[in-house]
Formats: C-alpha cells, structure tokens, sequence
C-alpha cells in the first residue's frame, strides 16, 4: 500500500516555528471539519473503522501515534511523530491508531461533516467493499462498465 505523506513548508526564525495548512494548496481537498484528539489514556486504541467517502489528513500537532493502515491489500504502520509531516488518509483505507504519547494532540482535518453512515466499523465488511469498489474501478478501467 503506497503510505501518502505530505511534507508540511515550516517558517520560522528565532521566535518560533509556524505551519500554514491551507485548502488546494498543501491540502489536497476542501476542509470541511476540522477535529483533533488529545489526553488519549495509555494503552488506548482509537478509530477501528474506514470512510466510504471521506479523506483527511492527520497531523501530530505535539507528541506522537502509531496508525495502522490498510487499503485492503494488507496492514502497515506508519509512526507520525512530526508537526511538519502529515498523513493521507484516502477514503475506503481502514485506520487504527495506537501508542499515543502522553503528550500527543492529534489534528485531523477531513472533506466532509461527520455523517455516522459513512463509517465501516467492521474489518470483514470493509474487507468485502474494498474488494468490491476495487473489482467496479477495474471494470471501469477496462471499459466493462
């Protein structure tokens, strides 16, 4: 599974740092919502689910998180421990996160308002659509369609 990190521009002098996260430009999509998760116990496992139509992109804004993901093809793991780097999480790519630091807050900038019909909480369920919407682009592909 390609991993889709983006490299987020720093400006900064001897005052501090700033990252400017901006809709078309270093975000690819339109910024419909904007969440972020923080005081997150040890121990904790979050999201278990993917999104049939939603993208973000998550940036560890302090600390750091361990996601799992998996397009369908098989899992990966991905560290995110720089406010600088952020990662896209396309939609149908089931997502887990785990091993939060203490410390770690969590931004997650998304493409749409939170509907709760587009989660898929169950791995085999999105196991059998992934391989389905991946079958209908193969189709489409190939002017099967």
């Amino acid at each position: 599974m390609e991993i889709e990190r983006i490299q987020l521009q720093q400006h900064g002098d001897d005052r501090g740092m700033l990252i400017s996260l901006e809709q078309d430009l270093n975000v690819p999509f339109e910024i419909r919502r904007v969440y972020y998760l923080f005081s997150t116990k040890c121990g904790v496992h979050r999201g278990m689910h993917a999104h049939r139509n939603l993208n973000q992109l998550a940036v560890t804004v302090r600390g750091s998180v361990t996601f799992l993901i998996d397009d369908g093809r098989g899992p990966c793991e991905v560290v995110l421990n720089d406010p600088s780097q952020g990662l896209l999480l396309r939609r149908m790519v089931w997502r887990e996160m785990y091993d939060f630091t203490e410390d770690c807050v969590l931004m997650v900038l998304a493409d749409q308002l939170y509907d709760p019909a587009d989660y898929i909480t169950d791995y085999a369920l999105f196991l059998q659509e992934v391989g389905t919407a991946y079958l209908d682009d193969m189709a489409a592909c190939s002017g099967r369609r």
